[in-house]
C-alpha cells in the first residue's frame, strides 16, 4: 500500500522544495494535484533515482539552453520527453537522467500528429525552439510564429497544466529586426491560445559552448561590426536561466506572468570584447564595415550549408536591450544571477595560448610565485 507523509495538496505544495532546496531533497513520498486536476505521486528522497511524479516535454531540448534545462529536470527525477529532428544532436541528453527518465520522440514542426504525441502525457511543456538564422526549410515566421501556434494548440487540446514559452529580449511586433518581430508575434499567438502560459524573455546568454557570444569572440580570427560594437545588453549566465525555468515549471504563481531574465550588469559589446582580450592575453581583432556592405556579405554567405552570421543579426547590432519594467525578474524567483566578469576566465580559458594557460596572476593581481621542493 502506498504510504504518503502529507495530505493531498495542490501543485504549489512542491514549490517550497524547489525554491529553497532546489533538488527535491527529503521528498519522501507525496501526492500532488496539478491545476488540471491530475494526481501525481512523488517517490524517493530526492536526487537522480527519485521521481517527482511530473512529466515535462522540452521542445528544443538539444539546444544551448535546452540542454541545461533538461539536465536540471532529469537530475531531480522529472520524466523528460525530448522531441527531436536530428538523431546525432540529442544523444548527449540521455545520460543527464536515470534509466527511463529522458525519453526521445521524433518530431517535426509541420507534423501536427508528432507534436500532439509529444505533449499528450505531459504535465509541463516548455517551448525553447528558435532560430538565429533562416534556412531553405524554415524561416523566422515558420519557427517563431507557426511553430509556436501549433505547440500552443496541442497544449490547449490536452489541457496541460503548465506551459512556458521562451521568447527573447527585445521581442516586439514593430521591431525592425525580423527575428524580434516574429518573436513578438509568437508571444501574442501563444497568449491568445493558452492564456495561462508563462512568457520568459532571456537576455543574451553566455556559458560553455554559447556559440554566438563568448565562444565567438574568443575563437574568431576577426570580429566584424557595423555599429562599432556599441549595442548594450545585460548578459546572463545560461545556468541561471535554466534554474529560473526549473522553478517556474513547478510554481503555479507564475501562471500567465511575463519574466525578463537578465544579468546584474550592463555592457557594450566593445567592453565585453576588451574583457575577452584581457583574459586571453591577446588582442581580439575586429573591423568595422558599413551596414549595407556587411548585410550584403552575410546574405551571400547564407548559401553555405553550415551556420553563418545572418543579415538580421547585423540589424540587431543596432538594437540595444530594452527591459520591460512591468515584467518579473530573478528577484521574484528568489534567485541572484552571477556576473559575467566573475565567470569570464573559467569559460574562455581553453582558448588561451599554452604560454598563459595556467597563469591567473593577471586576474588576481598577484605576483607570480615559485615553490621549490627540497629533498
Amino acid at each position: 500500500m502506498l504510504r504518503t507523509t502529507r495530505a493531498v495538496k495542490p501543485l504549489k505544495a512542491i514549490t517550497t522544495s524547489v525554491r529553497f532546496m532546489n533538488s527535491f531533497e527529503n521528498l519522501a513520498q507525496d501526492v500532488n494535484i496539478t491545476r488540471s486536476g491530475k494526481t501525481l505521486i512523488a517517490k524517493g528522497t530526492g536526487g537522480r533515482s527519485s521521481r517527482t511524479g511530473y512529466t515535462a516535454t522540452v521542445f528544443g531540448a538539444n539546444g544551448f539552453l535546452g540542454s541545461y534545462l533538461t539536465a536540471k529536470l532529469a537530475k531531480h527525477g522529472t520524466t523528460v520527453v525530448v522531441p527531436y529532428r536530428e538523431e546525432m544532436a540529442k544523444r548527449h541528453l540521455k545520460v543527464t537522467g536515470d534509466l527511463g527518465v529522458v525519453n526521445f520522440l521524433e518530431m517535426d514542426l509541420r507534423n501536427l500528429e508528432s507534436i500532439d504525441e509529444a505533449v499528450r502525457h505531459s504535465d509541463i511543456v516548455v517551448n525553447l525552439i528558435g532560430r538565429e538564422y533562416e534556412t531553405k526549410n524554415f524561416n523566422y515566421y515558420d519557427v517563431h510564429v507557426e511553430g509556436a501556434r501549433r505547440i500552443a494548440e496541442a497544449v490547449k487540446k490536452h489541457n496541460i497544466a503548465r506551459y512556458i514559452h521562451v521568447s527573447a529580449f527585445n521581442a516586439e511586433i514593430d521591431s525592425p529586426s525580423e527575428f524580434n518581430h516574429t518573436k513578438g508575434l509568437g508571444e501574442q499567438v501563444t497568449k491568445d491560445i493558452v492564456p495561462w502560459a508563462t512568457i520568459v524573455r532571456p537576455a543574451p546568454m553566455f556559458g560553455r559552448e554559447d556559440k554566438w557570444f563568448l565562444d565567438r569572440m574568443a575563437r574568431s580570427p576577426c570580429l566584424v561590426s557595423a555599429n562599432k560594437f556599441q549595442e548594450t545588453s545585460n548578459p546572463v549566465h545560461v545556468i541561471d536561466v535554466a534554474a529560473a525555468l526549473e522553478r517556474i515549471c513547478f510554481d503555479d504563481s507564475t501562471v500567465a506572468q511575463t519574466f525578463e531574465l537578465y544579468g546584474p550588469q550592463k555592457f557594450t559589446q566593445k567592453q565585453i570584447i576588451d574583457m575577452v582580450s584581457e583574459t586571453l592575453r591577446k588582442e581580439v581583432r575586429h573591423i568595422e564595415l558599413p551596414k549595407a556592405l556587411y548585410q550584403a556579405y552575410t546574405k551571400a554567405t547564407q548559401a553555405i550549408w553550415w551556420p553563418t552570421y545572418s543579415p538580421d543579426q547585423v540589424e540587431r547590432q543596432f538594437l540595444s536591450q530594452k527591459i520591460d519594467p512591468s515584467a518579473k525578474t530573478f528577484n521574484d524567483l528568489d534567485l541572484t544571477p552571477m556576473e559575467l566578469p566573475d565567470l569570464m576566465f573559467k569559460l574562455i580559458r581553453p582558448y588561451r595560448v599554452n604560454t598563459f594557460q595556467h597563469d591567473v596572476s593577471q586576474l588576481e593581481n598577484k605576483e607570480k610565485t615559485f615553490v621549490h621542493i627540497l629533498d
